[in-house]
């Protein structure tokens, strides 16, 4: 089992390019739509922002980082998609203000913009309290369970970790994006719980690709991290 980590990895940079994309791709979907199932839990009508069809894959990318490389290099990688998103906040806000050509103003408008991209700034503000308090919450509880089980039931850690973390983040983010103009109030406790059904749903459907991902990446990279002696602290982001 090994405990120390090396300079450079096959697949590392890889996955650390995937995870940021899928965060990317999730803040503009959830920005562009709210999708509506037609069907509801008792009083609560599951619907949720379209953003939930790609966010829990990037629960699986911090999985398969911690599993693998530790909780370390994870947090590097959760760092990288924080400043990716708040990059993505910048340029769409300074896209929005900065003048419309008029051809473009004819068939777009400034008004499509601001009704499909206009919310994205709250979005992404929203987006990175929970999603700091959520992935690193994850990451964490995922690296501790390896630990204490001796890298055993991959399941558990994976699942248990999301549970948490996804509780965090969905809640978080729902309730700043909600106080912020994002998504309208009336739709808050749909919108709360059926993301969180969804995204811990598609966790669990997925554990046996987890898994197979992890046993590859273990195998390529010749690495299995235990996080003994890791500093947990979230601000750094050195290995």
């Amino acid at each position: 089992m090994r405990t120390t980590t090396r300079s450079t990895y096959r697949y590392y940079d890889l996955i650390m390019a995937l995870f940021v994309t899928v965060l990317l791709i999730s803040n503009l979907l959830s920005s562009a739509k709210i999708i509506d199932l037609q069907a509801a839990l008792g009083p609560i009508e599951l619907a949720f922002d379209a953003g939930t069809l790609v966010f829990p894959v990037s629960y699986i990318f911090g999985d398969v980082l911690t599993e693998v490389y530790g909780y370390r290099r994870a947090r590097r990688v959760i760092w990288a998609g924080f400043g990716a998103n708040a990059l993505l906040g910048l340029f769409v806000w300074l896209a929005g203000v900065l003048p419309g050509e008029s051809e473009w103003q004819g068939y777009a408008g400034q008004e499509a913009y601001e009704a499909i991209l206009g919310g994205i700034s709250g979005l992404i503000v929203a987006s990175l309290v929970a999603y700091f308090l959520g992935e690193f919450t994850n990451s964490y509880l995922l690296a501790r369970l390896k630990v204490m089980t001796g890298g055993r039931w991959l399941w558990l850690r994976t699942i248990g970790s999301t549970l948490a973390g996804q509780a965090i983040d969905t809640t978080v983010f729902m309730l700043i994006a909600t106080g912020l103009g994002v998504f309208p109030a009336e739709l808050l406790l749909s919108l709360i719980v059926t993301n969180y059904i969804l995204k811990v749903g598609i966790e669990v459907l997925l554990t046996p690709l987890t898994y197979r991902i992890v046993n590859a990446l273990k195998s390529a990279e010749h690495e299995d991290y235990f996080d003994r002696a890791t500093d947990f602290n979230p601000f750094k982001i050195s290995v």
